[in-house]
């Protein structure tokens, strides 16, 4: 038997991506006859899931799970993503795609592009991309997945999914429920909380139901529920940084093969994103309403599709930002109810994944320990700032200044950990990676390459490298992944052969 301090009802409230996805991996990695897990959702309470792009970690949760990675393509209509291509973001008429590999190798003790800087600077015309496999597999429509052949970049291919959000959904449900997951339908009207310390005890739903807990996770999306609603934890607004407030998403017919990567193209007061799955294509616009109207971003979102819409659009609202809690007291936020990031880098699924980690690893029992509890707290929103500078990087270097929204984001302030990261690069090139943080060396200098942030200098240590012998190891790079780039097939080619969607 486990001891009465243990954890031992949980109750998610809210179903979703996150809150199957959480009760997937509680399921999984909780699994005792004394804990009982209990998710409360209504059929009525519509999901947002307009997201459809990932990052390559989701490999992880699924292998955590134990998921065949074929049949989850199959039932979740998936396509496989190298990166996003990003069109007018520096400027019109000019695109860049962020990859999810590296750029070529690193060189005494150096990333690549010091080396690629300083033969460039020699006079070498040959485009960075072209020492990128996964951005040259991206722009011929190929994939694989990674292969067996040792120092062959052929075995270093990062990917992630595009899917169905609703369906991905629903896979987590059917895993879960297996699992033991109990699912309860219904809406909840009331919140019962300890007098003495304001912990949850219970909701009650509208069939007048008790469902009690010990520990309670929020997945309500972004009405907070629980973390908000209820325990009135507050948030941190970070729309200052990230203006767009608003979204508009509405799938359209497929056309023609599907493409390896996401394509995320800047409009007038903000971008719209194209995602392609196996049956259809999604799309969305994600604007800010204070320098375009709802019906001009729908005509612009039609505007900028390449096929017939599908059914209705969806509208949405948002503020970028973060809880100030995104755990207290015996509620912990996931997902929309935690905190919002736009879906520019496809980032929302990973930090359901990464906050279902970094709590397994703070696990409370019925005493909810303070100090494990800051420690998550502070974690997360060292996670979602440093994801948060990503995003503004997008809009911050940026050359456009054709609309007001666009004039507003190049001279907007930002925060001094971005400020100070531009500025070392601008200088010499450098780049770091802190605290394990999401995005590396590699992405940082994909977006600042891509958006014309050019370096005054390179790493100094690069010069020591005799000039015949930096030209000869950049030639065999080059060639070698020519190479490996002709041995790939098409990515419709590999969806067909492995996980062809019962379409």
């Amino acid at each position: 038997m486990l001891p009465e301090s243990n954890i031992k009802n949980i109750v998610i409230v809210g179903g979703g991506t996150a809150g199957w996805m959480t009760a997937a991996a509680v399921s999984r990695l909780l699994n005792h006859p004394e804990i009982k897990i209990n998710l409360i959702e209504s059929d009525s309470i519509g999901t947002v899931g307009v997201g459809e792009a990932t990052i390559p970690h989701l490999r992880f949760f699924n292998q955590l799970l134990g998921l065949p990675e074929d049949d989850f393509v199959k039932k979740t209509n998936a396509t496989f993503k190298l990166g996003i291509e990003f069109i007018n973001w520096d400027k019109l008429g000019k695109s860049y795609i962020h990859p999810f590999g590296p750029y070529g190798v690193p060189m005494g003790g150096l990333r690549f592009h010091h080396y690629w800087l300083r033969q460039k600077q020699m006079g070498s015309g040959i485009p960075v991309d072209e020492y990128n496999l996964q951005i040259m597999a991206a722009k011929a429509g190929k994939f694989h997945r990674p292969q067996n052949i040792k120092k062959s970049p052929l075995s270093t291919i990062d990917y992630a999914f595009h899917f169905d959000a609703t369906l991905y959904a629903r896979y987590m449900r059917e895993f879960s429920e297996k699992n033991g997951v109990k699912r309860t339908e219904g809406k909840i009207v009331k919140t019962l909380q300890n007098p003495e310390n304001g912990f949850i005890e219970s909701v009650q739903l509208e069939s007048g139901q008790i469902v009690k807990g010990d520990l309670f996770f929020d997945c309500s999306g972004f009405k907070g529920l629980l973390i908000e609603q209820a325990l009135k934890t507050g948030y941190n607004d970070w729309s200052n940084y990230l203006p767009c407030n608003s979204a508009v998403a509405q799938a359209s017919e497929k056309i023609g093969d599907p493409i390896p990567y996401t394509r995320a193209t800047a409009k007038d007061a903000g971008w719209q994103w194209r995602i392609p799955l196996q049956s259809r294509t999604g799309n969305g616009h994600v604007y800010c309403n204070d320098y375009i109207s709802d019906d001009q971003a729908l005509k612009t979102l039609h505007d900028g599709m390449d096929s017939t819409p599908i059914g209705t659009h969806k509208q949405l609202r948002f503020k970028t930002g973060i809880r100030k809690k995104t755990w207290n007291k015996n509620v912990i936020s996931l997902g929309l109810a935690a905190g919002f990031l736009e879906p520019l880098e496809s980032t929302s699924i990973h930090l359901i994944q990464t906050a279902i980690a970094r709590l397994m690893t703070n696990f409370p029992d019925k005493h909810f320990n303070e100090a494990d509890t800051n420690y998550y707290n502070e974690r997360t929103l060292l996670e979602y700032e440093q994801v948060r500078d990503f995003l503004i990087l997008h809009y911050k270097a940026t050359e456009r200044d054709d609309t007001p929204f666009w004039n507003y984001c190049r001279n907007m302030e930002i925060p001094k950990t971005l400020k100070d990261r531009m500025g070392i690069y601008l200088e010499n090139a450098r780049l770091y990676r802190h605290d394990n943080e999401l995005f590396g060396d590699a992405s940082w200098f994909a977006v600042m390459h891509g958006q014309n942030m050019h370096p005054q200098r390179f790493h100094p240590n690069a010069n020591i490298m005799p000039d015949a012998e930096l030209d000869k190891r950049m030639s065999e790079i080059h060639k070698t992944w020519a190479a490996c780039l002709d041995t790939l097939p098409t990515h419709q080619e590999y969806i067909d052969q492995h996980c062809k969607a019962d379409i």
